[in-house]
């Protein structure tokens, strides 16, 4: 096994439970950690083979900026669902989700949910 890491994908979308959320939206931040099967990637240096994370970031970028979802951790699930379906190597799919601008009485930097896949 392998990992391939994805930090700090960055995304403008319109998430969250109230209202002016979806008005007004936001920038939300995706990290995927993919425990990946080598099948023959690795000896035979081929993409075909792995994960290719250009088409990855495409997989993310289509559901970030997607439909309007209430919960980031119904984001981070299906994140982690599309890529373990278009990438069969993938056994594990770690998907954190970050949102810096929740709407919280206080002071904080962002707040985040991790969801690994499958459960």
């Amino acid at each position: 096994m392998y990992k391939i890491r994805m930090k700090n994908c960055a995304f403008f979308a319109r998430h969250g439970v109230l209202d002016e959320e979806e008005t007004l939206g936001q920038r939300f931040y995706v990290d995927a950690e993919l425990t990946v099967e080598p099948l023959r990637a690795l000896e035979d240096d081929a993409i075909a083979a792995t994960v290719d994370y250009g088409v990855a970031f495409e997989v993310i970028e289509k559901i970030i900026t997607g439909a309007r979802r209430f919960l980031i951790e119904s984001l981070a699930l299906e994140v982690g669902k599309a890529l373990a379906e278009r990438f069969p190597q993938i056994v594990t799919a770690e998907i954190t989700v970050r949102k810096p601008n929740a709407p919280v009485r206080g002071v904080l930097d962002h707040v985040e949910v991790t969801v690994v896949w499958p459960q």
